[in-house]
């Protein structure tokens, strides 16, 4: 999950939105991890969990970041009070638990599922929208 952060974080552009589903353990804080840690990031990124939305700005990294995780929320009028669009103005968002946010992810959201297959092996499905077509190709 890490290596994969890396490599996302090699294709991503301001506006970009990617949508990390799976259950407790699976790894999505950990390709975040990843992904910050290719922005720039010296210091290893906490869950977002308690904080709920976790901003991360230049010179820290090279591109602004919003690690969200919306496990806490109820329900997607909670996720619409945090107006996480507003971070896709000039960044990146990254979002945990997307099914929170009921039917308002965005459709250019590159949206990853990770599945459990044992403690050392996880399954990837991406379902990748128009306009990540050519970097995933990359990736």
């Amino acid at each position: 999950m890490l290596d994969l952060g890396r490599r996302l974080a090699a294709q991503v552009r301001i506006g970009d939105v990617i949508a990390l589903e799976g259950g407790l353990g699976a790894g999505k804080t950990t390709l975040a991890r990843g992904l910050l840690e290719a922005l720039g990031l010296q210091d290893e990124a906490p869950s977002p969990s308690f904080a709920i939305v976790q901003p991360y700005d230049a010179p820290e990294v090279s591109l602004p970041v919003a690690h969200v995780d919306l496990y806490r929320l109820d329900n997607a009028e909670e996720a619409r009070e945090l107006a996480l669009g507003d971070y896709l103005m000039d960044g990146l968002l990254i979002i945990e638990w997307p099914d929170r946010l009921g039917r308002a992810l965005w459709p250019h959201s590159l949206h990853l599922t990770i599945e459990m297959i044992t403690d050392d092996a996880r399954r990837l499905t991406a379902d990748v929208p128009e306009a990540w077509t050519d970097r995933w190709s990359r990736i």
